[in-house]
């Protein structure tokens, strides 16, 4: 799990960090491709990385008493009980793939991972799809915008497997289009060998 962490207080954040790197297993403080954001009380920041990262869970720290806005937007209350906090940050990582109805919409599809399948919203057409070809467009969907290259899908998709090559990522991306993209509509944007999700 990728984490990134904006805070003024650079001790709490260095502690902060130490301590989720210590006690969440497999977590990673990053700057890239996050799959968690914290923001500590700055409110510019936490308007900011919701627009920059419309699907990625952020956790809004603050000392103040406040609602939670939804199921990406989680108010965390300080002081943090840290036990608790890491609960929090493992839940929020874990939604999207544990509910049933957790999904993303985009370019009149709509994915629903837990289900294996891309709705084209179009036509109302459902498609199966395999466990790697929904970490393809999750992965694409984080980096929004960016285009990504093959190395980068074979360590944030694949995990580093052994035997998973550049041919692997191309063929699986070609099997993606073959079943999901149409004539007028394109699914994955190609560009000097590196890929992003059309938006729409």
């Amino acid at each position: 799990m990728n984490i990134q962490i904006f805070s003024d207080n650079e001790d709490f954040k260095k502690d902060l960090s130490a301590q989720i790197v210590r006690f969440a297993d497999k977590s990673v403080v990053t700057d890239e491709a996050p799959d968690v954001i914290i923001v500590d009380e700055d409110e510019n920041i936490y308007s900011r990385k919701r627009t920059e990262y419309p699907s990625v869970p952020i956790l809004f720290l603050t000392s103040e008493v406040c609602e939670n806005e939804g199921n990406l937007n989680v108010v965390v209350q300080k002081p943090l009980n840290l036990m608790r906090f890491l609960d929090i940050v493992r839940a929020v990582n874990n939604k999207l793939d544990s509910s049933a109805d957790g999904f993303l919409v985009f370019n009149n599809y709509e994915l629903h991972p837990n289900q294996k399948e891309i709705v084209d919203l179009k036509n109302n057409k459902t498609i199966k799809l395999t466990e790697k070809e929904i970490g393809i467009i999750k992965y694409l969907y984080k980096r929004g915008s960016e285009y990504v290259g093959k190395g980068d899908l074979q360590t944030n998709v694949w995990q580093y497997s052994s035997g998973v090559t550049t041919h692997t990522v191309e063929t699986h991306i070609y099997r993606l289009r073959q079943k999901v993209e149409s004539d007028e509509r394109r699914l994955i944007i190609t560009d000097n060998g590196k890929y992003k999700l059309n938006m729409g």
